[in-house]
């Protein structure tokens, strides 16, 4: 089954994302996607992927990338590269929604992470609330890490998370798993 065509909204990032080969058909070795980025349209935060690249090809539009302590500015037919581990993050700098093809190697379930952050935007109505991210985080921690001192700020998330379990403060995040799991 292709999975062509599943397509995720972020409304608050002003993302808009359509899946183009899964994990489960590249045998984990890849997820493809392409980005539709809106005008002014942002990654929420800085970040890094402890164990993934990302290869950025712009088809359209104009994105200004921060991958470490560098800034490039690239348009269409530009490819920008972000080791594992590399901070990054991008911004839609043009006037028009920039098309962007994105590959993530390997695939991990950089998909779910997707789906699950457009989720919680879409339940919270806002960015996720600080329980929420502590979770997310600490699902994902081999997706998606903090940009900046990423030992110390795990040493919080893991005990963090369990405490929002274990107190039953985790029952919205949950909820937003499960419509991302059910739209999947």
């Amino acid at each position: 089954m292709t999975s062509d065509g599943l397509v995720i909204e972020n409304p608050a990032s002003g993302e808009r994302i359509v899946i183009r080969r899964t994990a489960a058909e590249t045998g984990g070795d890849l997820l493809a996607w392409e980005l539709f980025l809106a005008p002014g349209g942002r990654v929420p935060s800085s970040h890094a992927h402890p164990e993934q690249e990302e290869r950025f090809e712009l088809l359209a539009g104009r994105l200004r990338f921060r991958v470490g302590f560098r800034t490039v500015v690239a348009g269409p037919g530009d490819v920008v590269v972000v080791r594992p581990g590399q901070v990054h993050g991008f911004v839609n700098t043009g006037g028009e929604t920039a098309r962007v093809l994105v590959e993530t190697r390997p695939a991990l379930q950089m998909q779910e992470l997707l789906e699950t952050a457009a989720a919680l935007v879409c339940a919270n109505r806002r960015l996720p609330r600080l329980f929420d991210l502590l979770l997310f985080m600490h699902e994902f921690r081999r997706e998606v890490r903090a940009p900046y001192t990423p030992h110390l700020v795990r040493a919080f998330v893991r005990p963090l998370a369990w405490l929002a379990r274990r107190g039953g403060l985790d029952a919205r995040y949950r909820r937003a798993r499960l419509r991302s799991r059910r739209r999947a």
